[in-house]
């Protein structure tokens, strides 16, 4: 059988189950991603399980989120990763260090490893020949003890590219393309791998932003082939060593397939408020703005910041426009100062921040009430910059200079100035001094707990009998931002349930919380459409509802990372047999379901009862036999709890 490189890896790393598209199988990770919003209950999960040291080849820790210290929380939290890292072996990046994946790319991605994150921007790792994937923290801590990462068999979607870039059209308006194509949840259940002659033209940093931003298709990963790029990337990072070959066999075989003449592409703009509500700049030219952001772990190069450091060069940004820059990594700063790039931005009036993700995850440079900010970070849903009514457009590091320049859209093409063309040094900088290694023996060392740490809830089994009312009803694409919002107000609590759970669905209801705690812990649930959860892997948009009482959420379908996290914590993720039924159902109505663990257990359809309206529904719980264990136990700490004690 000809080979395709997302099978090639697979198949080395395979422990379990069949290569059977929509079958679960167990991978061998190893390398495990925590970054600081979600690595605090990651270490916590760790904790709890015993193990005492990570057994992965390597497990890093980057501390990019929470980097605004307003109060004691986030300053807390950082010296107990700190501490937890060096009692576990893990590599520890300081604050202010950079933004995980560009950093984890450069420093310790190797070709052929597998990684799995709890960031869903983890297969940003795929633009260097990985299979990375993003999970919820309670995976990535099992992964981190040595057990195997657990998914459905993806289909393979083949995408062709041939042609080159045109001047003023980049990497961005390449995974800009494949959103227009195929929305925000075409990549359902799929690993999207690119090859063909085209990508020659693509730089390891290039690939690195279409991998980021496949996640926003709802892929489970992108891959890229480790070529001749790849080594030229390595070898800049003083990394040679770590290449090796890894392409497609001849012919090789996908399920599906794509292509896309890189000539014929234009700068593309996701509009206000979806990744996947793609059109041409173009079409939206002049209107004003007030906010052009570069940075991001979507574009997060050298060459994303030098062709727009060469852009203003000479010229002024005007004074009613705020032109954020978000260095990626410190390596990256000095690089910049090293070639003369940042006297230009600095000259042209930016606002510089310090590496890490900043405005992306709402942590600061919220933009003005009614006003459009122009970035090149990967997500866009509502709300999530830290204004309520934002209105966040994607698109290239050119369009937002380009826009940033001129106070409105503007397709860079009309600038009339000759494109800058940059190419990078063969020997970059490089910066290590902010990677504390773990240390060679396991340490003996205290975790620093600060007050805001709070234990993790305990849930107990699935009952007979489920019974409660409907909270809430939501349409299609309900991301994790509006299940559990970031920014500065909410992820300073990421370790301390109780309190995290008031926001809760917020953005959706502010009065959820208040409306959800009587039912606590006797049970609830909340209706949904397609795609429910896309988004951030943050498994407290999970984990959260539990600790309010939810036990069940229906909806027209999942997205892959948020559904797992439902069942890690012992919530059902329930299909209707007949999808006319969702329609009937509606808030308040009070469902009752019983004798459910016999239902799970046999895998056969569970039986809704809406006392409300005296109507019965059919519904499903798509579960693999190992997913069913998990549910039945009322969540995946107990299941392992069970495991580790001997009991079934």
């Amino acid at each position: 059988m000809k080979r395709n490189v997302t099978r090639k890896l697979i198949e080395s790393h395979l422990v379990e189950g069949r290569l059977q598209a929509g079958e679960e199988i167990g991978l061998r990770m190893d390398q495990t991603l925590t970054q600081d919003a979600t690595g605090t209950m990651v270490m916590l999960e760790f904790e709890a399980m015993g193990v005492g040291r990570v057994r992965t080849e390597l497990s890093a820790q980057y501390v990019d989120h929470n980097l605004l210290q307003t109060d004691y929380r986030n300053a807390d939290d950082h010296l107990f990763l700190r501490s937890a890292c060096r009692r576990f072996g893990v590599w520890y990046s300081r604050p202010g260090n950079g933004v995980s994946h560009p950093v984890h790319m450069q420093r310790f991605g190797v070709p052929g490893k597998t990684l799995v994150g709890s960031d869903s921007h983890t297969p940003a790792a795929g633009g260097l020949g990985m299979l990375a994937v993003g999970a919820g923290g309670l995976e990535v801590a099992l992964a981190m003890a040595g057990e195997p990462l657990h998914l459905r068999m993806p289909k393979v979607l083949g995408v062709r590219l041939s042609g080159a870039l045109p001047e003023w059209v980049s990497a961005k308006d390449v995974i800009l393309e494949m959103l227009r194509r195929h929305g925000v949840d075409g990549g359902r259940g799929k690993v999207i791998e690119y090859y063909g002659p085209g990508l020659a033209g693509l730089s390891a940093m290039d690939r690195h932003v279409i991998a980021n931003m496949g996640t926003e298709l709802g892929a489970t990963s992108t891959v890229f082939p480790s070529d001749a790029e790849t080594l030229r990337f390595l070898r800049a990072q003083g990394r040679a060593e770590a290449w090796r070959e890894i392409t497609a066999d001849a012919e090789a075989a996908y399920d599906e397939h794509d292509e896309i003449d890189l000539g014929r592409l234009e700068p593309l703009i996701a509009l206000p408020s979806s990744p996947g509500n793609v059109v041409p700049v173009r079409q939206v030219v002049g209107r004003p703005i007030y906010q052009a952001y570069i940075g991001s772990s979507a574009n997060p190069g050298l060459r994303d910041f030098a062709v727009p450091a060469l852009m203003v060069a000479g010229r002024q940004i005007p004074d009613h426009i705020s032109f954020d820059v978000n260095p990626t990594s410190r390596q990256l700063i000095e690089n910049m100062i090293a070639l003369g790039l940042m006297e230009h931005l600095i000259q042209a009036g930016a606002r510089f921040h310090q590496a890490g993700c900043n405005g992306c995850i709402g942590m600061g440079q919220a933009p003005a009430t009614g006003k459009i900010s122009l970035r090149t970070v990967p997500r866009n849903f509502p709300g999530r910059s830290g204004t309520v009514e934002d209105q966040v457009y994607l698109c290239s590091p050119e369009t937002a200079t380009a826009s940033a320049l001129s106070g409105v859209i503007t397709d860079p093409r009309s600038m009339g100035i000759p494109f800058p063309h940059f190419q990078e040094p063969e020997v970059q900088q490089i910066h290590t001094a902010l990677l504390v290694p773990p240390a060679m023996e396991e340490a003996d060392t205290e975790l620093e707990k600060g007050p805001n740490i709070k234990p993790l809830p305990e849930f107990e089994p699935l009952p007979d009998l489920l019974e409660g009312p409907v909270l809430l009803k939501m349409g299609d694409n309900v991301s994790t931002d509006e299940i559990m919002p970031a920014g500065a107000e909410v992820l300073p609590y990421r370790s301390n349930i109780p309190e995290i759970s008031r926001f809760a669905f917020s953005r959706i209801d502010p009065a959820f919380h208040q409306r959800a705690m009587p039912f606590q812990p006797t049970g609830a649930f909340v209706l949904a459409g397609d795609n429910y959860g896309q988004g951030s892997s943050r498994e407290h948009a999970a984990l959260a509802p539990r600790y309010l009482g939810l036990r069940a959420v229906i909806a027209r379908s999942f997205a892959r990372i948020h559904s797992q996290n439902l069942v890690n914590f012992g919530i059902l993720p329930l299909t209707l047999e007949d999808l006319e039924d969702w329609q009937k159902i509606q808030p308040g109505d009070v469902l009752r379901m019983v004798e459910l663990p016999a239902a799970i257990e046999a895998a056969r359809p569970l039986r809704i009862e809406n006392l409300t309206r005296h109507e019965r529904y059919a519904a499903t719980c798509a579960l693999s036999p190992r997913q069913r264990r998990v549910l039945l136990a009322g969540g995946l700490i107990n299941d392992v709890r069970r495991r580790k004690s001997g009991k079934r």
